[in-house]
């Protein structure tokens, strides 16, 4: 049975607290495993969290501050250790191609596993799935940073009422939608689209034309908000988003579900940013992250 969910396992941003862990969130889309920015701590996270080395084929880094990249070194070697069967490609800002390899290679192991480096260089499509489109955008930070979206095909629903105007049933179904019609009927005449499901991931940014971009249209998004809104001065000069300001892109982009996350240690009540986010308008599906939580895709329109 295909799963499609958020698995969180880590939400503090750049000091850890008693009850966040650094950075790190796992998206299982049906067979596949793409890991996000595993800080510190990651591969404990993920036995806490029931996730398994296997369960990886992507790892996607959005820049290299040690809050979203520390954990590469233990991931890195676990996945070696449990002699993954698979490939795992790994994709990471260009312009921090030293600091994957001296992560990849931090210390001495043994390499059984030969991760597949991708690095991204520009805005674009990185990888085509049957299962998904997956891109990068440039995002707005004091290091060069990508937030990443995949987007699955659309598809097409049947429609029972229509197909039994028509006739068609058992296995003639399976047929026209093989072949594209069926004595005389097209497929759209018994069907309609079937919108294909959108995820991103956006961390460590300032609003910019790449955060627009990645939310549009999403059926969930992932999204820093470091800083409330009265510390937006402090959010701009250092690189992040407000959770008002998180919460008015979702607003624009059409987001069904929002999940907010990256904090501060400065907050100690995490409700204040769902008040501020319902302040800016957000009317969706609203999740303020914390470890270990499960964040299903929403269920198809």
């Amino acid at each position: 049975m295909s799963v499609r969910e958020l698995v969180v396992l880590g939400t503090a941003s750049q000091v850890p607290t008693r009850h966040r862990n650094h950075n790190g969130y796992l998206l299982r889309w049906d067979g596949e495993g793409v890991l996000f920015d595993p800080g510190e701590g990651t591969q404990r996270q993920m036995l806490r969290a029931g996730v398994a080395a296997h369960d990886l084929n992507r790892i996607c880094v959005t820049h290299f501050h040690g809050d979203h990249c520390l954990g590469l070194a233990g991931v890195i070697q676990r996945i070696n250790l449990d002699r993954v069967p698979h490939e795992v490609t790994a994709h990471y800002p260009a312009s921090g191609r030293r600091f994957f390899g001296r992560l990849r290679y931090a210390t001495a192991y043994r390499e059984t596993v030969g991760i597949t480096e991708a690095p991204v260089a520009a805005d674009g499509v990185l990888a085509v799935t049957p299962a998904y489109t997956l891109e990068a955008r440039r995002l707005s930070h004091p290091v060069e940073s990508y937030g990443y979206r995949l987007t699955e095909p659309d598809g097409r629903r049947m429609l029972p009422d229509r197909l039994a105007a028509h006739g068609i049933q058992g296995p003639d179904v399976g047929r026209i939608q093989r072949e594209g019609s069926l004595n005389g009927v097209p497929l759209e005449a018994v069907s309609e689209v079937r919108r294909g499901q959108r995820f991103a991931f956006v961390m460590d940014t300032r609003l910019c034309d790449g955060v627009h971009a990645l939310a549009e249209g999403c059926d969930l998004l992932v999204i820093e908000s470091t800083f409330l809104d009265e510390d937006e001065g402090l959010a701009a000069e250092h690189g992040h988003l407000t959770a008002g300001q998180a919460a008015r892109v979702a607003r624009d982009a059409g987001v069904r579900h929002l999940v907010l996350t990256h904090f501060s240690q400065r907050y100690a009540e995490p409700d204040e940013f769902e008040r501020q986010a319902r302040a800016a308008g957000y009317e969706g599906e609203l999740t303020v992250a914390y470890d270990l939580l499960r964040v299903p895709l929403p269920k198809r329109r």
